[in-house]
């Protein structure tokens, strides 16, 4: 049974468009950078409990979340991991999602299953079809948002699709694109990022959801961040949920 059959008319699935979805802070007409894991995070960078389950000496070290479920907050728990190439933040917030669920791969398993390249992940549609393979079939639809701004009905849809899959322990993972002025924190603030993460999280009282960021700029790795920009982020790209 799906989990969200109210939004189930409304799921746009991936039509084979190539839509340009790069790896991390790669601007137009600039170069892509590898992420660098700071050493510590930012202090306003890691802002739920979190304990490290794998790779303690490793560059790219294993963080599990703890799980919140307060009136007005949830929190799921999941594993967060730095992405490994500047490329790969596909994978890395694939591998976040499916977490919430299963034990998952490699980062470089699943750039293998989604067909990521050194420009990165071409469609949203890719991500949702790894995560129902390795998931619940038929449990993840792509979200289209085209709309930039998007329309309130999006925007709706979305915040509905946040708070059905937190409460059922799914993970979101969204395709961004980020230019200046309007960027999540620690952004390189002269590009133009395209990149992957995941929503693990929301908090209905102050109107934020939870992000788990694999490329951690600056050392923001789980941050929160208010719905609105998360809504004016997405187009013209799209999530799973």
């Amino acid at each position: 049974m799906r989990r969200r059959v109210f939004a189930g008319a409304l799921a746009l699935t991936a039509t084979g468009a190539t839509l340009l979805s790069t790896g991390t802070a790669q601007a137009r007409g600039g170069s892509q950078v590898a992420p660098i894991p700071p050493s510590p995070a930012h202090p306003d960078g890691i802002q739920v409990a979190t304990e490290v389950v794998r790779g303690h000496r490793s560059k790219f070290p294993v963080l599990r979340t703890k799980e919140v479920h307060a009136n007005g907050e949830h929190v799921l728990s999941v594993e967060y991991q730095v992405q490994e190439t500047g490329y790969w933040c596909g994978p890395a917030a694939t591998r976040i999602a499916l977490s919430a669920r299963v034990a998952p791969p490699s980062q470089a398993t699943l750039a293998a299953e989604l067909g990521t390249h050194t420009g990165g992940t071409d469609h949203i549609g890719q991500v949702t079809t790894v995560l129902n393979s390795r998931i619940d079939a038929g449990e993840y639809f792509t979200r289209e948002m085209p709309n930039d701004p998007p329309t309130q009905a999006q925007k709706d849809l979305l915040w509905s699709d946040v708070v059905a899959d937190i409460d059922n322990n799914y993970a979101i993972v969204a395709n961004i694109v980020a230019p200046p002025g309007n960027q999540p924190p620690g952004y390189p603030s002269d590009q133009t990022v395209y990149h992957y993460f995941a929503v693990i999280g929301y908090d209905t009282d102050h109107n934020t959801v939870l992000i788990a960021d694999s490329a951690s700029f600056n050392g923001y790795q789980i941050y929160w961040l208010n719905f609105s920009q998360l809504a004016s982020l997405i187009p013209p790209k799209g999530y799973s949920a």
